[in-house]
């Protein structure tokens, strides 16, 4: 039986998308806490530098996947973009569409696997995911995906945890092993869902190795930004025939 990363730990394939489904289920209500206190509120700067690379017009139609609590897709609407948010969690979705309403936004938003969008081909001008593709089981086939539903002339951005810059490994890995789960555990009630979030970080491709399987799945000129000293990436590609 083939097997699957779930942080450290080798599971059968059909069984990682429940686990990380638990995870998220566990910490949705206290997701962008945990971000803020993790990031030191730096997420909010990778998000906004993600959205000016992506140079959305008004009018485009965008594909947000992996939204979450929908604060990027958010962003990107009220650039003027017409936006979709899709997740495979149904809590963390439903949360996300909720804060939307609040905000007066009203966005489609869609239950889906991203290795299976259910949208057509060439749907969309731009395509975003963040901090969401290292969960995803066969990450080969959601790049596949999210290019086949992308316009000719179409770009994809992907932020994502990277590789940190080695002289600050050693700090990184106290950070990511110790103070992590410890915040985890006294906000959000639960020390192995981010005890799982540093191992993911740490199976998830480098940033050589996730450009090149965005070429493999037939993106062009890619190319990709460190941000943090490489603790977070955005790597950007384009679908041009």
């Amino acid at each position: 039986m083939a097997k699957a990363d779930f942080g450290y730990e080798q599971v059968p394939e059909g069984e990682k998308a429940d686990r990380v489904g638990q995870v998220f289920d566990r910490v949705a209500q206290r997701y962008d806490l945990m971000n803020d206190l993790m990031s030191l509120g730096l997420h909010r700067a990778w998000k906004r530098f993600a959205i000016r690379i992506a140079r959305v017009q008004p009018g485009e139609r965008v594909l947000d996947v992996a939204t979450g609590s929908g604060d990027l897709a958010r962003a990107l609407s009220e650039r003027g973009a017409d936006v979709w948010m899709t997740d495979v969690n149904h809590r963390m979705l439903s949360i996300g569409r909720d804060r939307m309403l609040d905000a007066g936004r009203m966005l489609p938003a869609v239950q889906s696997d991203a290795e299976r969008l259910p949208f057509a081909d060439r749907t969309f001008d731009c395509v975003t995911v963040a901090f969401g593709l290292r969960n995803m089981t066969h990450k080969d086939r959601a790049l596949a995906e999210m290019r086949r539903v992308l316009r000719v002339g179409g770009r994809l951005l992907v932020l994502e945890f990277s590789r940190v810059w080695e002289p600050l490994a050693k700090a990184y890995d106290v950070y990511s092993f110790r103070v992590l789960p410890w915040l985890g555990e006294r906000v959000a009630g639960d020390a192995s869902a981010y005890r799982y979030l540093a191992e993911s970080i740490r199976m998830h491709p480098d940033q050589e190795r996730l450009a090149a399987m965005m070429r493999g799945a037939g993106l062009d000129q890619v190319d990709y930004f460190n941000l943090a000293a490489g603790v977070v990436a955005l790597h950007r590609g384009w679908k041009l025939e």
